[in-house]
């Protein structure tokens, strides 16, 4: 008997049968892995959704330890920031407001009283000397235009030739260079007879004559400063807040520990008429005479780090 081939019918080796079972197995065990990879993934991503979302609300809701400290640490910078931001819109200065450190301008405004200053020229009116943006008081009395109680603006100014912090006080009058001013000032604020006897005249050039109101003498004639000239002004004060100025000087390191003692004027004139006790009462070296160093109206700070002060002009801390 002789064999025959084997018919389609036979069994027998069917490579291309095996070889579409393990590709149909390798596609199904791979769709199987990157459905099992996507589930992960996405499990991964709502877990870290739902940690970030826990997080947040357990910072915005804590009510004690360090999510509560640091949220409220937060709230107070960012409405410093913003109320800063406001002011300085506002005033067009930085800082925009100053703590009044002495009394040279008493009693229109008191020591330790928080001032708010503009840039000059924003809120004055037209009767502002040229482009200054300052009224002063000679104008003042003329167009009625009133602040702090008296005629004219008040203004912040820092005479870069001398040492120490800006001087606020009332701008007086205008002189120009080589003016002899002598005949325009009121004798009783100068102590001289002559122009040749007042310091500063005839003026060494042009600026305004400025006056604390609590002082008996212009800035001028007792060797504050020169004339103050315009691009000296760093502000004019618009309103004043009492009290407040104090957390500003005592973090300076300016507000007294006692409080003044009241001297008679009639012991210093053209001075202020007070200065801490600790000045007053202090005792002199052996074999001389007690003589109280009076506060000529002390000055404002023109920097944070500035806690002592010269005796020189009156005016403000930033704050």
């Amino acid at each position: 008997m002789t064999a025959g081939n084997a018919g389609p019918d036979d069994d027998g080796p069917d490579d291309g049968g095996e070889s579409q079972f393990e590709s149909s197995t390798s596609l199904d065990a791979s769709s199987l892995d990157s459905k099992f990879d996507a589930s992960s993934t996405g499990t991964d991503v709502e877990t870290d959704e739902t940690t970030s979302q826990g997080l947040l609300e357990r910072f915005l809701t804590a009510k004690e330890g360090p999510l509560m400290f640091a949220r409220e640490a937060l709230s107070s910078v960012a409405l410093v920031l913003l109320v800063g931001l406001l002011l300085f819109t506002v005033s067009g200065v930085w800082p925009p407001m100053v703590a009044v450190e002495s009394g040279s301008m008493e009693p229109h405004m008191e020591r330790g009283d928080l001032v708010f200053i503009s840039e000059p020229g924003r809120y004055v009116p037209d009767a502002t000397h040229e482009d200054t943006g300052v009224v002063t008081y000679r104008t003042g009395t003329e167009v009625e235009y009133r602040s702090f109680g008296d005629y004219g603006s008040v203004v912040v100014y820092d005479n870069p030739s001398r040492y120490g912090p800006p001087v606020i006080h009332r701008a007086r009058f205008w002189v120009d260079e080589g003016e002899n001013w002598y005949g325009e000032a009121n004798p009783d604020y100068v102590a001289a007879d002559s122009c040749a006897e007042l310091l500063n005249c005839p003026a060494p050039h042009a600026g305004f004559v400025t006056k604390g109101d609590a002082n008996n003498r212009y800035d001028q004639a007792n060797g504050i400063s020169e004339p103050v000239k315009p691009e000296w002004i760093t502000g004019v004060a618009m309103v004043r807040i009492p009290y407040l100025g104090w957390v500003r000087l005592w973090l300076a390191g300016v507000a007294p520990v006692t409080p003044p003692v009241t001297v008679s004027p009639d012991h210093a004139p053209g001075m202020n008429a007070a200065l801490p006790v600790a000045e007053a009462t202090a005792t002199p070296p052996a074999g001389t005479t007690a003589t109280p160093r009076l506060d000529t109206d002390r000055r404002c700070t023109g920097d944070a780090t500035a806690t002592s002060t010269p005796i020189t002009s009156g005016g403000t801390h930033p704050a």
